[in-house]
């Protein structure tokens, strides 16, 4: 009975084992199998990532060959419906500028502003076509890079920084329009230099102002349209930036004759010097400026413009990401050499309400005193790309 038992046993563990190994080669094959499935695949793989990459360098290779490759467009405009005491209400699409870029190397970069201004332009229309910049940047290095062409005079706050999200209030203040005069530029050439980390150094050889025999400032802006270039100007301008929040810079300009050698008229020599303060501590923020002109010549002088001068003060506060109110206080005198002659005063408060960092709606109220007299209100729409 043992024998038998024992037998049994050892036929069962012999079945078992040679099932074992049946299942155990089955297994192998499976596996084996598989592998070569993983194999196929892997090396599927391998030849679609070639074919990715060829196919990426292409598109790289063609990109670099258009001719629009490392063009950039931009741009900014902006409409002002505006209603004083004194006038007719008025709507206008005060401006619409279109800005193209385009780098030829890590070094040499060109800039340019084509404008529309008042919409419409041509004879007998309020409007004009302005080319406002058009002009090669240059980095010899890292710390001096050089302009040449036509660019925006380095002085004040927003004559080099104008796009509407930029600033408060519909319009642009009267300082800086009046006595700076904003938008301002001119043709030469101009160098950057960087001198230490939050300190850097502007000048400028540039064409003049041509205020004629009535030196009104605004009005003698040439826009280099076939300037009388017999008098060049001279700008120089200190910025620092270290201290984080703060900006203080200072500008002068020398103009050996602001009438261009006009015959009948005396040599006028003409100094502007500018300076101002931007700080701003979280939300809120505060700009002053100050600028005023020293122009030499008896015609000068019997108009009251041989001195032209104005400040302003604006603090303002961003009350979240869409909201920002402000407040300004004006004075400017383009007749500050006569005793007799009043400044112009302005107080003006406002909203500015962001739909997008680069969209804004404006509101502002103005009251006008001293030599003007008026109040009245603006609403503005703004944008930049």
């Amino acid at each position: 009975m043992k024998k038998t038992i024992t037998a049994t046993a050892l036929m069962s563990l012999f079945a078992t084992n040679a099932i074992a190994t049946e299942e155990t080669q089955e297994l192998r094959e499976v596996i084996a199998e598989q592998q070569k499935v993983l194999e196929s695949l892997e090396k599927r793989l391998v030849e679609t990532e070639v074919r990715l990459e060829a196919t990426a360098d292409q598109i790289d290779a063609s990109a670099s060959a258009s001719p629009f490759a490392n063009t950039t467009i931009g741009g900014y405009g902006e409409l002002h419906y505006n209603n004083y005491e004194d006038k007719d209400a008025s709507v206008d699409f005060h401006r619409f500028v279109l800005f193209f870029g385009h780098e030829f190397d890590s070094k040499t970069r060109f800039f340019s502003e084509f404008e529309l201004e008042h919409s419409i332009a041509g004879e007998g229309k309020s409007g004009e076509v302005e080319l406002e910049q058009a002009y090669v940047e240059y980095d010899y290095s890292e710390n001096i890079t050089t302009k040449t062409g036509l660019f925006l005079i380095p002085v004040g706050l927003i004559n080099e920084t104008h796009e509407p999200p930029a600033f408060y209030g519909v319009e642009r203040n009267g300082v800086e329009k009046n006595i700076i005069p904003a938008t301002w530029w001119e043709a030469g050439v101009a160098a950057n230099f960087k001198v230490a980390p939050g300190l850097s150094i502007d000048a400028a050889v540039t064409s003049g102002l041509n205020v004629g025999d009535d030196y009104k400032i605004r009005g003698g802006r040439q826009k280099v349209a076939k300037a009388s270039a017999e008098n060049l100007a001279y700008t120089g301008r200190v910025k620092y930036t270290a201290i984080p929040g703060l900006e203080l810079a200072a500008t002068v300009q020398y103009q050996t004759d602001v009438t261009q050698s006009a015959a009948g008229v005396d040599e006028a020599a003409a100094t502007l010097i500018e300076a101002h303060l931007v700080y701003n501590v979280e939300n809120f923020s505060i700009r002053a400026l100050y600028a005023t002109w020293d122009i030499d010549g008896d015609e000068a002088a019997a108009l009251g413009r041989d001195e032209q001068t104005g400040w302003y003060l604006e603090p303002s506060y961003k009350l979240n990401e869409e909201f920002g109110v402000f407040a300004r206080y004006a004075e400017y005198n383009n007749e500050a050499g006569d005793s007799s002659s009043d400044a112009v005063e302005s107080t003006s408060v406002g909203i500015n309400y962001y739909l997008h960092e680069n969209v804004v709606l404006k509101a502002d109220y103005e009251d006008l005193g001293g030599s003007k007299d008026s109040k009245g209100f603006n609403l503005g729409f703004g944008y930049q790309f």
